[in-house]
């Protein structure tokens, strides 16, 4: 991997364009999700993938692991590197951007390559949301409440900032009238695509099997078949005690596990190339609406429009935010998660910033097209998305 400049104002030309010093992407990969703890999935054989790459390990400059929950994900993640049989010398960082903390690993090693202070990294997504669960009076919060100063919580934003994010899916549904009705309809889309993707395999040419317990773990479980609109408005909403609530367990993300990698340039294959990356603020209680705020100010940077993006990839969240992000950003739901979403595949924090961008770069080069965006809603009101190019054969000249 080597610099890249963000082709500002330039245009698609510019971003296709393939130049000596782009950051490359030359392995992307992940591990299947799953419910009940299944996919703590061995972080240590996820570093392990040198086999399959052929990549000597001692030549990566940096690796940086996005996931958000405590305690000290820093030492887990700098143990199961050095378990994996990663050199004692290569460094490690993590990074807690929450929803988006994937996506800024990869943003991390990138910036890091095109600053010239490393030519070779790793970004990895993790997170272990069944163990870090924890219940309180309004919902199961797949975190730990924080304590802030009486002072700084009577500020409205500061204290928005805090609310569990079911919360800030009901008010994004109760502000901008996104329906129950429409918010089932757009989950149905979600299950009915990953349901069609599970079961004509299109998530195996993504996923790395890994054993635990003598058993090999290579497909989502996380994924429910046969969900009908009919099951999905029979639902019972889970905020029950906040008057009309519309977020039911059906069209909103689940709570699993997993995690993502990519290794960097070493005369392997090149699959794509990464070409910028925006993060942007909203109002802590409309939390849902980051993607309508990042997808432009990216699209504008590397000089884009949407209709030139090939493919989408934007979480799902909750289906309130999600459609209310689709319909206001104006962009057709077929080149948007083609292959289902968070609604359906689950939503581990830390590894669903690098799960996109590794389901995109793999649907690109299924179709043979170029261009993805990536974007999600990051917890306390902001937004991220980043741009990135297939570059790979597609998977049918691949194969012969």
């Amino acid at each position: 991997m080597h610099n890249v400049s963000t082709h500002s104002g330039k245009g698609i030309t510019a971003v296709l364009q393939k130049n000596p010093d782009d950051v490359v992407i030359t392995f992307a990969k992940r591990t299947a999700m799953g419910k009940n703890r299944k996919a703590l999935l061995k972080v240590d054989r996820l570093f392990a993938t040198f086999e399959k790459t052929k990549l000597d390990p001692a030549k990566l400059d940096d690796i940086c692991v996005g996931t958000c929950h405590p305690p000290s994900p820093m030492y887990s993640s700098r143990a199961a590197a050095l378990a994996s049989g990663i050199p004692h010398d290569v460094p490690i960082s993590t990074v807690n951007r929450l929803c988006a903390s994937g996506l800024m690993a990869i943003r991390n090693i990138a910036h890091n390559i095109k600053s010239g202070e490393i030519s070779m990294g790793m970004a990895i997504g993790v997170e272990n949301m069944t163990l870090k669960r924890v219940s309180n009076s309004l919902c199961q919060c797949p975190r730990p409440t924080p304590i802030i100063a009486e002072s700084v919580d009577k500020i409205p934003r500061a204290h928005d900032c805090i609310q569990p994010m079911g919360w800030t899916s009901e008010m994004v549904a109760q502000t901008y009238k996104v329906s129950r009705q429409k918010q089932d309809e757009y989950a149905l889309i979600s299950h009915t695509r990953a349901n069609k993707a599970l079961n004509t395999g299109i998530f195996s040419d993504e996923i790395i099997p890994v054993e635990i317990r003598g058993t090999v773990i290579s497909v989502d479980d996380t994924i429910r078949p046969g969900v009908t609109m009919e099951m999905l408005s029979g639902l019972k909403p889970v905020f029950q005690d906040w008057g009309d609530s519309t977020t039911t367990a059906g069209n909103a993300s689940g709570i699993g596990d997993g995690a993502a990698e990519r290794a960097e340039k070493e005369n392997m294959e090149i699959l794509g190339k990464w070409v910028g990356s925006a993060v942007v603020g909203v109002e802590p209680c409309y939390m849902g609406i980051g993607p309508i705020a990042a997808i432009p100010k990216v699209l504008t940077q590397v000089g884009l429009t949407k209709d030139d993006i090939d493919i989408y990839e934007i979480n799902e969240a909750f289906a309130s935010q999600f459609a209310y992000c689709v319909e206001e950003l104006g962009i057709s739901m077929d080149k948007i998660n083609p292959n289902g979403g968070a609604i359906a595949v689950t939503h581990p924090l830390g590894m669903t910033g690098v799960r996109q961008v590794v389901t995109g770069l793999a649907e690109l080069r299924r179709r043979d097209k170029k261009l993805l965006c990536t974007s999600m809603c990051v917890g306390s009101g902001m937004g991220a998305a980043g741009i990135f190019v297939n570059e790979a054969q597609p998977f049918c000249e691949a194969k012969l």
